[in-house]
């Protein structure tokens, strides 16, 4: 692709609404800015900036970033339930960087960079060093133009311990050209958000060929809430806009070129009934199976009504019967007693019923959790599956973690183990977290996988398409890519006993104490001769004596 000076910015925004068998509503919102240059040449500098926010345009101008990918996640995703998400992101936050060839101290610019995106989120990714930072080989390629293969330019962490609350939402919401005071974002009520299953705010930054004339950068803000409503008190399997948000839609944002809603038919009218009906529907295909969608267009005003509010309302007709599996699923969990030892048990499941087809596993562990390497085992329907490609490099104390990549070969319908065995180290006792009785936490796993299509896939992306369908790139009609994140581990290590010093220091304190007042006591107190009282018989010749006036006795 080339610049070309007659393309100019774009913005579009989008909400699909999917009901899920569960019961639960999963809501996605996808906003899209293209901004139609190219920074990264020699003598290019930007100093206009129109739909694309200037406060990251100029992070990726000056620390040579070529793409960026960052999430915020409350909860975990369940997959047997909701199935597969549009945009997979673990629980946490997670922060995956590729910088520009260029660069010549890439730790440095890592460094800077997360604190830099720690004050524009509002989050703690200042917390990320060199201890939880991997260079992985093979499972994070690049999503936008170019086919980096140097993977010292790529920088992977996580912080599974993040809590994301509206601190992190603000200013998400405030890098969009409307911000939340128009257009879809309106319903972005923090109350109603972080009041649900499950909630992820991303942001992604890559750069892209516009209609294969020209380079762009795309930025693109995705936000994913997943509803139950039973819990919330709802009580009926209905569902509205302003029962999920608090709010409805009464206009599109005046910057988008395109503003759509999209509901999930594909089980109508079976299973629910959707009001307001709409004559516009879409099909597209979404994770290799073809979707239909009923298509809302805001940009038009016979949508809004005469009240000029637009409000969904899905009314469920009867039960909603039960899910197909996921062709790929994983999950992760420790086993083992005591505090010394223990292992690491990752399960992977093919539901294929007849297709084999490879995975690429990586693994990211803490030093504290030292690896015995020698002991790991893959086993496929009770037999040995030995890797066909693994890449490991151990930890150093205090300095980088484990990383393991492994491309393994899954037998259809199989269930597949990989287990490996550790040992807890030590840490001094300045390196505790403030409560180490609860525990440390370990990221998650990522699968990686080229999933077999039930449909052909698109390849061919010259025609518009929604935007949830066409993040990640298509290279075969017969296969998608699907990422895979298992649940977080969370690990006990020897504690000491913290309240010991605080102890020694009474004990030390009474003791002192004691035998400092005893010792003043002997030092300062005047001692005095205590006489002999004299018999009854001489105190009665006295007080005779002293009755008659004559001398006493002594």
């Amino acid at each position: 692709c080339k610049t070309h000076p007659g393309s100019v910015d774009e913005f579009q925004e989008e909400l699909v609404i999917r009901p899920l068998h569960s019961g639960d509503i999963y809501a996605s919102f996808q906003f899209r800015t293209l901004w139609d240059t190219d920074f990264l040449q020699e003598g290019q500098k930007v100093s206009h900036y129109r739909l694309f926010p200037k406060s990251l345009g100029q992070v990726l101008s000056k620390f040579s970033v070529r793409e960026l990918h960052i999430s915020f996640s409350q909860g975990f995703w369940r997959t047997m339930q909701w199935g597969q998400p549009f945009i997979p992101s673990p629980p946490g936050a997670e922060l995956w960087v590729w910088f520009h060839d260029t660069v010549s101290d890439v730790d440095g610019n890592w460094k800077e960079l997360t604190n830099v995106l720690s004050g524009i989120f509002c989050a703690s990714l200042n917390f990320i060093d060199l201890t939880n930072t991997v260079q992985p080989s093979a499972s994070f390629k690049p999503l936008g133009l170019g086919n980096a293969t140097d993977h010292r330019f790529l920088r992977y962490a996580t912080l599974p311990r993040e809590i994301v609350c509206t601190e992190n939402l603000t200013p998400w919401k405030k890098l969009l050209p409307c911000g939340s005071k128009a257009g879809l974002a309106v319903l972005m009520k923090s109350e109603k958000l972080f009041h649900s299953s499950f909630h992820s705010q991303a942001v992604h930054i890559r750069p892209i060929c516009q209609q294969c004339s020209s380079k762009a950068w795309e930025l693109r803000q995705t936000l994913n809430v997943v509803f139950d409503l039973h819990t919330s008190g709802q009580g009926k399997k209905e569902w509205s806009l302003f029962k999920m948000f608090s709010r409805t839609l009464t206009e599109a944002c005046p910057l988008a070129s395109s503003s759509k809603v999209y509901v999930d038919i594909t089980d109508n009218p079976e299973l629910f009934e959707l009001s307001p009906a709409t004559p516009l529907l879409g099909q597209a295909v979404v994770l290799g199976d073809r979707r239909t969608y009923s298509v809302y267009d805001l940009s038009r005003a016979e949508t809004f009504g005469q009240l000029r509010s637009f409000n969904l309302l899905l009314r469920w007709k009867g039960d909603s019967g039960d899910m197909l599996r996921p062709l790929l699923h994983a999950e992760r969990y420790v086993a083992g007693f005591g505090l010394q030892t223990g292992e690491i048990h990752t399960v992977i499941y093919n539901n294929h019923p007849y297709r084999a087809f490879p995975v690429l596993l990586m693994d990211s562990v803490p030093w504290y959790l030292q690896l015995y390497i020698h002991t790991l085992t893959v086993t496929s329907k009770s037999r040995d599956n030995k890797p066909s490609y693994i890449h490991y490099q151990p930890a150093k104390d205090r300095h980088r973690p484990h990383l393991l990549e492994m491309l393994i070969q899954l037998p259809p319908h199989s269930m597949t183990e990989v287990t490996v065995q550790f040992e807890r180290a030590l840490l001094k006792w300045t390196e505790y977290t403030p409560d180490p009785n609860h525990g440390f936490y370990v990221g998650s796993s990522v699968v990686s996988a080229l999933v077999p299509s039930m449909v052909a896939m698109r390849t061919n992306f010259t025609q518009d398409q929604p935007l949830f369908s066409s993040f990640v790139p298509v290279k075969e009609e017969s296969s998608y890519f699907v990422r895979v994140y298992t649940e977080p581990l969370l690990v006990n290590l020897p504690t000491p006993d913290f309240s010991m010093p605080y102890n020694v220091i009474c004990l030390t304190c009474t003791v002192v104490a004691v035998g400092y007042g005893s010792f003043y006591n002997l030092l300062t107190r005047t001692f005095q001769v205590d006489e002999p009282s004299p018999p009854l018989s001489k105190r009665l010749a006295n007080l005779i004596r002293r009755i008659r006036g004559v001398p006493l006795l002594t």
